[in-house]
């Protein structure tokens, strides 16, 4: 080891710190480098999902028929937990460090059918009949989509919250791309990692950014490693040259148990892709999986098929909206917007009315009068505070009511349960080139960047998040979003 290497320093917060001195630091704050807590935590969670799911799936085959089963017999079932944990854990879904949501769902759905598969088929093989007990466990297994992925993602933001959960990463590069790592590992409750330490030969006027200290100097990696036991190096440095990239992996980061590389080509990135190899070269494989007939068959299928089981749920719904629209102001209950669709065709999208008749007019006269309004509508093409609003339309918006009048148009095949949000003609120029690449898929009731941000996103992380849904599409990710959709039309964030 060469001296330099311990006697490396920086400014944090004013104060010249040694290496010595971060290790200070940095044991004040964190007090585990593996994976495992957060491993047990899941696992309690998925138990406490299980067991809900069977006095769910319990409680509906009591309350059809009371005498035929115990309700509070489920609890007796306790010693199958074991066959799902291991399930489970066979389907990786444990640490379940950095998993995307929508491989997580997947793993958790199949794994689940097979455990519950299991019972079923062992209780049949045993009884030689197929009773209410077995009846009771096929409900559980419809109930653990929701309650398995809402005890994880309980679990996630607990973790996250009281920072027990996250695993100290460093991050090698202090650019764009680095600080753009820190942003997103700091700001998510379920990617697992926490950077502590961001290394960097370059920018040395900067000792720190998002109160995580920079060190100048990427040959600490092994120094770091012995002093720290940190398993996770995070490299975000596009702008390294092949050679000396190479020699920053052989030298340094090859001291870390893990490491990523963060390309910097995101527009062709998605969580399928693969490497194939072509005689030594190795090479990314992706693919547009909606460009794919079958898939738009699937698709569709799933778009009918939900609103078939959902559509009789939601009419009485329907049905005092359109009531208290009618009685809150005159005028009709539905009201269609020209927006644009599929290879960017206009088409009728319907609404709950939230706005007065002459909602147009009072518009152009707020534009002509108001400049902050106007660079607000200029900006996102809506405006918080919205005069024109109607009482109940305030309700309606907060809520995403308005907008579910949009199964119309599903039914007529405008549009999509999940896709990218329909625009006016006056938004197409913000999404420039990426206009028809986006737009080559029908749009969606809900989206990405709905679940993400809703209002709050401006158009340049619409357009990555839209891509991202175009090139990671799957039909979990849409069942991922049409769950993520619930949760965000009761908070009613961003939502005007």
């Amino acid at each position: 080891m060469t001296p330099g290497i311990v006697k490396t320093v920086f400014s944090y917060h004013s104060i010249t710190m040694t290496l010595t001195d971060f290790e200070q630091w940095y044991r004040l704050r964190y007090h585990r480098t593996s994976s495992s807590f957060i491993a047990g935590a899941l696992i309690l969670s998925d138990l406490a999902g299980v067991m809900l799911c069977f006095g769910a799936g319990f409680f509906c085959v009591n309350a059809y028929d009371m005498g035929v089963i115990n309700f509070k017999s489920f609890v007796t079932y306790w010693p199958y937990l074991p066959v799902f944990i291991l399930i489970f854990q066979i389907s990786s879904l444990y640490p379940g460090v950095s998993l995307a949501p929508a491989e997580e769902l997947r793993h958790l759905i199949i794994a689940s059918v097979m455990a519950h598969g299991g019972i079923i088929f062992s209780r049949y093989i045993e009884d030689q009949e197929f009773d209410a007990i077995s009846a009771a466990f096929i409900i559980s297994c419809g109930f653990s989509m929701v309650m398995l992925l809402s005890c994880r993602g309980m679990m996630h933001i607990l973790l996250h919250k009281t920072r027990l959960g996250g695993i100290p990463a460093v991050i090698y590069g202090g650019g764009t791309l680095g600080r753009r790592i820190v942003d997103r590992l700091l700001q998510s409750d379920r990617l697992g990692y926490v950077p502590v330490l961001i290394l960097d030969d370059r920018h040395e006027e900067e000792n720190a950014y998002q109160d995580i200290p920079i060190i100048h100097d990427t040959r600490i990696g092994p120094e770091i490693v012995r002093r720290f036991n940190i398993k996770m190096a995070i490299v975000a440095m596009p702008e390294l040259d092949p050679k000396a990239l190479t020699r920053l992996m052989n030298h340094s980061i090859a001291a870390f148990r893990y490491n990523v590389v963060i390309p910097d080509f995101f527009n062709v990135t998605n969580i399928w892709m693969s490497i194939r190899d072509f005689d030594g070269i190795l090479g990314f494989v992706t693919s547009n999986k909606l460009k794919m007939p079958w898939n738009w068959a699937i698709k569709r299928f799933m778009d009918i098929s939900l609103i078939i089981i959902g559509g009789p749920l939601l009419l009485p719904l329907f049905g005092v909206t359109a009531l208290l629209v009618k009685i809150s102001s005159p005028g009709p209950v539905l009201y269609g917007h020209t927006r644009l669709g599929l290879q960017g065709v206009p088409f009728k999208a319907y609404k709950f009315r939230s706005m007065v008749m002459d909602a147009d007019q009072r518009l152009q006269a707020i534009l002509a009068s108001d400049p902050a309004k106007r660079e607000e509508w200029e900006a996102s093409h809506k405006l918080k505070d919205d005069p024109r609003v109607t009482g109940i339309g305030k309700f309606l918006r907060r809520t995403s009511l308005d907008e579910f009048p949009q199964l119309i148009n599903i039914l007529k095949g405008e549009m999509s349960l999940v896709g990218p949000r329909p625009i006016v003609q006056d938004e197409a120029h913000k999404y420039g080139e990426d206009f028809s690449r986006i737009f080559s898929v029908k749009p969606g009731l809900s989206g990405l960047w709905q679940v993400s941000g809703r209002s709050d996103t401006d158009y340049g992380e619409r357009v990555a998040l839209d891509t991202y849904y175009l090139q990671s599409w799957s039909v979990w990710l849409d069942l991922w979003v049409l769950y993520k959709t619930l949760g965000a039309v009761i908070r009613g964030k961003g939502a005007y």
